[in-house]
């Protein structure tokens, strides 16, 4: 008997596991960041609990008979976003963790990174959230890849932004993930000018934000 195929859905509260155990297993420019971490939930506090925290109805994952095997997570409104994170998240992680600076040679160098952004996280670049207010990440491990679930994922997340009023998504890249970047051309985002970060993004025609 055939195994059910993957299946989209609804991120639910009893997910924040996996979304922790994907974003580890993804942290390394898509490949598993396993053994980079003494901590294996260090990439999740950053990269993908807050998202499912602050706002679970911008989150979905994809399943398949083994379980959760990757996400799309998305903010609406990205300045508020980031100052609702410095209010209410990284306080008690900059507790938790310390500064990396305070650790020597001890960290790896994605350890290193991922503690500086909750020491001192990174803020986005205001001209570039005027035109694409909102932001996503999404992360597939590789048995659903080329499948054609990360287009259906970044589709479902686009049409909430939409219907949310956004004018526009912006996302960032590693400029060593190119397999990344071509994935996100693929699915109709296009990248900006070359300004020091890679961003990628897409403007929705006559569209306002609400609230």
């Amino acid at each position: 008997m055939a195994a059910d195929p993957p299946r989209i859905r609804p991120y639910q509260s009893a997910d924040l596991d996996d979304l922790y155990r994907v974003c580890l297993e993804t942290a390394d420019n898509g490949e598993d960041a396993t053994a980079l971490f003494s901590d294996p939930l260090l990439p999740g506090q950053v990269f993908a609990a807050p998202y499912a925290i602050f706002e679970p109805t911008l989150a979905w994952v994809a399943e398949d008979a083994d379980g959760v095997a990757g996400y799309v997570l998305g903010a609406l409104d990205t300045l508020d976003f980031e100052e609702r994170l410095e209010r209410d998240w990284w306080p008690a992680l900059r507790k938790r963790y310390p500064n990396p600076g305070q650790l020597g040679d001890t960290l790896s160098q994605p350890e290193r990174v991922t503690l500086q952004d909750i020491h001192q996280p990174f803020t986005t670049d205001p001209a570039l959230v005027s035109r694409y207010p909102s932001h996503l990440h999404i992360d597939l491990l590789p048995r659903l890849q080329g499948r054609g679930l990360g287009r259906q994922l970044i589709e479902i997340l686009l049409t909430a932004l939409r219907a949310g009023g956004s004018r526009g998504v912006h996302l960032h890249v590693s400029r060593a993930n190119q397999r990344a970047a071509g994935f996100y051309r693929h699915v109709g985002l296009i990248e900006l000018p070359a300004t020091g970060a890679r961003v990628f993004a897409m403007e929705f025609a006559e569209a306002s934000m609400t609230g």
